[in-house]
């Protein structure tokens, strides 16, 4: 009889820690502190422009959420661009697809906020440098926003 050691051939690989591979990785990072909106889009702080980027860029994570905290106040809606770039100079605007007949036309994608609530947006992402920017339409009084990031992997 011939016994063969498979891990010694280096065939046998060790088994998997499961711990490791279910480990969640996220942080979180203040886009803008709450404010009255204004009639035009303004930019909150670039998501990974900042120090606690350095190491594991926004890049090698694969999930944004955005938690926007809106009071609505005497405006009609808020809009909320998202816009990424791999260079931190060059912005795409996030898009949408619709598809007819298999035709599939893309539209530059805005999210309007209606009423006051707490907002939660997810976006899978693979982008170094995340933008987001909002604005309010009719009258500012009274409103009010902050928005979260939370970027991770899942």
């Amino acid at each position: 009889m011939i016994v063969v050691n498979l891990k010694e051939l280096g065939i046998l690989k060790p088994a998997l820690n499961l711990n490791n591979m279910l480990q969640q990785d996220y942080g979180t990072y203040n886009v803008r502190s709450a404010a009255i909106l204004t009639n035009a889009y303004v930019a909150g702080n670039i998501i990974g422009n900042d120090s606690d980027f350095s190491q594991d860029g926004v890049h090698l994570k694969n999930q944004l959420e955005l938690y926007i905290f809106f009071t609505l106040g005497s405006l009609t809606d808020a809009l909320v661009k998202i816009e990424f770039s791999p260079d931190g100079t060059n912005y795409v605007q996030e898009t949408d697809s619709s598809i007819t007949n298999g035709v599939s036309t893309d539209t530059l994608l805005t999210h309007k906020l209606s009423a006051s609530g707490n907002y939660r947006i997810a976006i899978p992402i693979k982008d170094r440098y995340i933008r987001v920017s909002v604005e309010g339409e009719g009258t500012v009084t009274s409103s009010l926003m902050s928005i979260t990031a939370v970027i991770g992997i899942c």
